[in-house]
């Protein structure tokens, strides 16, 4: 069993950017390092069709509206820096742009989708004139399993063989077997260095959000700033759903758009995180609650988020940030009100029953909305139960238990949309190909 110190260490870590260009800037970055200073001359980066999906079109920070993969790669291949985590681009200046770009031009930089991997899988092949050199991560955006040079082992996981490898259990699988009320348990255990840790969550993914707010800055879409604009000066219960709605959004405004701040992620993801964080924020702050008691409600949302995505895979069909991050949101602000973990059942049960259908399609400006709607979501299951207003019993895909029902909703995401992932990477792909058609007939 694991403290939740290293739950938060593993599932709750600073990420800049959205993780799945993150996993492919990492995964060249760590393969780059094994070849020192030699000049690379081709990089080739093999995917899973989630991390293809979710990559293919977001902003990468620092490069004025560069997005993708390719030039997370092409990037990484200039200036990252496995060091970082998934921070691996915070070195990124305006030359390494200018050399990644070149480099695709070159036709140097290559990530292709393995429609036969799923969840998290990178493997990125460096090439020099003297050398190759590979470095692979599956499971989670940040674990690498396995390095190579030459052919020859450089790294594996946790140095263990690959024979008695499978019998090691990461955190996220460990998740997976627990039962709801065991892995909540762990919120008596939080000391200060963890509140602080917390709370610093609280502040990074604040100040991103309050990016996304700055009215003269265009950051995405402008769901947040729109949001804002409706709910006016306006600070009252009534609106307090709002406000949890236009921050959330915001955040993710900034982010997608390619904002050079990073945000605290939840179970491998930055949207997850500030889903899983600022609605749970704003609520202990507006019912003036103390440090412990908003760090506690934000560590058992990450608990509740991680849960769900233990279940339905790191990486799925079904939007995680609304669904997921959302339900973890909603068990911590029920729990922040109540001191109840049974009511936090409840909330997340009524938040899954309500956005568990709502699909991923990729990363980009429009995770915003969804972000949006999964924070004010949450805010409203926890405030229905806390009013007394529940769920009567098993419908639908709610259940018995908070087990039962994630089962249900993983079962959704895992066999029911089992071809969703594919027939979205099918029309993205068209259109990425005709946009790089396109550009090179101009050019």
């Amino acid at each position: 069993m694991f403290s939740v110190k290293e739950f938060l260490r593993s599932e709750v870590t600073p990420a800049l950017g959205c993780t799945e260009p993150g996993a492919v800037a990492l995964a060249v970055a760590r393969a780059r390092q094994e070849i020192g200073n030699e000049s690379v001359r081709f990089v080739e980066v093999t995917v899973s069709g989630s991390i293809y999906k979710n990559g293919i079109a977001v902003s990468i920070p620092g490069t004025q509206g560069l997005k993708g993969n390719v030039i997370a790669a092409a990037l990484s291949s200039v200036c990252g820096n496995a060091e970082y985590g998934l921070e691996v681009l915070k070195d990124c200046s305006r030359e390494a742009v200018q050399q990644a770009q070149k480099c695709i031009d070159q036709g140097r930089i290559k990530v292709l989708p393995d429609m036969n991997k799923n969840g998290v899988y990178v493997k990125a092949v460096v090439t020099t004139d003297q050398h190759i050199s590979e470095c692979v991560i599956e499971g989670s955006h940040t674990n690498i399993v396995q390095v190579t040079l030459d052919g020859k082992s450089r790294y594996e996981l946790q140095g263990i063989s690959e024979k008695n490898k499978s019998d090691v259990k990461n955190i996220s699988d460990q998740i997976k077997i627990m039962a709801y009320r065991d892995l909540a348990r762990l919120i008596n255990d939080i000391d200060e260095e963890d509140i602080e840790y917390v709370m610093e969550g609280v502040r990074m993914n604040m100040e991103i959000a309050m990016l996304g707010l700055d009215p003269t800055r265009k950051t995405g879409l402008g769901v947040g700033k729109t949001v804002m604009k409706l709910v006016g000066d306006s600070n009252d219960s009534r609106t307090l759903g709002d406000r949890i709605k236009a921050i959330s959004a915001a955040a993710s405004d900034a982010r997608m758009s390619g904002a050079a701040l990073p945000v605290m992620s939840s179970a491998g993801s930055g949207n997850h995180g500030i889903t899983a964080i600022l609605p749970v924020a704003i609520v202990g702050k507006y019912y003036q609650k103390n440090r412990e008691e908003i760090a506690r409600a934000i560590v058992l949302s990450h608990l509740s988020t991680s849960f769900i995505k233990s279940r339905m895979g790191r990486l799925s069909p079904i939007c995680g940030c609304s669904v997921a991050a959302g339900a973890g949101a909603a068990a911590g602000i029920a729990y922040l009100l109540s001191q109840d973990i049974c009511k936090a059942e409840k909330a997340m049960a009524i938040l899954v029953s309500n956005l568990v259908g709502m699909i991923c399609d990729g990363a980009k400006d429009t995770c915003a909305l969804k972000v949006g709607t999964g924070a004010y979501e949450a805010y409203c299951a926890a405030m229905m139960v806390l009013e007394g207003h529940e769920l009567d019993g098993p419908q639908g895909v709610v259940d018995e238990t908070i087990e039962k029902t994630v089962e249900n909703a993983a079962a959704i995401n895992v066999e029911g949309m089992k071809n969703v992932d594919r027939i979205i990477i099918n029309f993205i792909s068209n259109r990425y190909k005709e946009e790089v058609s396109a550009k090179n007939a101009v050019s």
